[in-house]
This record gives C-alpha cells, structure tokens and sequence, in this order.
C-alpha cells in the first residue's frame, strides 16, 4: 500500500485545505469531475489543473500548477502514470506540502522521490472514499 494510515489522515485532516486537483475539467464523465465535488463538500477549496484552465464546480482553472498564484496544500493527480512522475516533481517544486496519485496512478520512482524531498504522499488511492471512511471512525 502506497500510504499508510497516518499519511491519509495527516493529508485529509491536518493539512490546509487547497487541493490543486490536475486533470480535472468540466468533463462530468472523468472520475476527477466528482472527486473535486466530494473534495469541495467536504471544505477543500479546489484548484483546477488542465491545459484548457476551465472554471470547474465555481473554481477558477490553472494550466500548470507553477501558473497557480497562491500555495497549494495538495496536488491531487489524475493523469496516466507515464505522466504522474513529473507532475509529483513539479508539485514538490512548487512546495506542495502532499501529493495524492489516484487509484490507478502508479509511479514507484515517483513515490520515492516525493517521500526523499519530505513531502507527504499516497498513491492508488481515491480521497473521496477516504474522506467519508475517516469522518465515520
């Protein structure tokens, strides 16, 4: 498993609450779309990241994180793993304090270098079934 427990909490709990969310567009049919919903209803201020930077669910859209104007507490990731490694690097490069790889986002190297820089990371997992599950324990 690709975070651990305590990693899962710290991001979702203790973290600030901006999530720069990549991929995420007005597509209602891609996972990212509802995700970021999940996200907002549960007080995360999202960001989109796409390259057509659309406003999505009332946010306004960015089309890389370096172009964000303001920190990014979380880079949550929903490219294919050929790409998810590089946005990890820019994400730590922008000093996100965490990056979440969705599920089916699998970048070993990724996770290794991310974790080396001590910034907080989980992988092939979904924060929208991870939110509900902590707020019922």
């Amino acid at each position: 498993m690709y975070g651990d427990e305590a990693a899962i909490r710290k991001i979702l709990t203790e973290l600030d609450d901006t999530w720069a969310v990549v991929g995420l567009s007005t597509n209602q049919r891609r996972p990212a779309y509802g995700v970021a919903a999940v996200l907002q209803r549960f007080g995360k201020r999202i960001v989109p990241v796409h390259p057509k930077a659309e406003t999505v669910h009332g946010a306004v859209g960015y089309p890389s994180l370096d172009a964000i104007p303001f920190e990014v507490d979380v880079v949550d990731v929903f490219v294919n793993g050929d790409l998810a490694g590089a946005v990890a690097d820019e994400a730590v490069s922008i000093g996100a304090k965490a990056v979440w790889f969705q599920l089916g986002v699998i970048d070993e190297a990724a996770y290794d270098r991310t974790r080396g820089a001590g910034v907080a990371m989980v992988m092939d997992r979904c924060p929208a079934i991870e939110i509900p599950r902590l707020n019922r324990i």
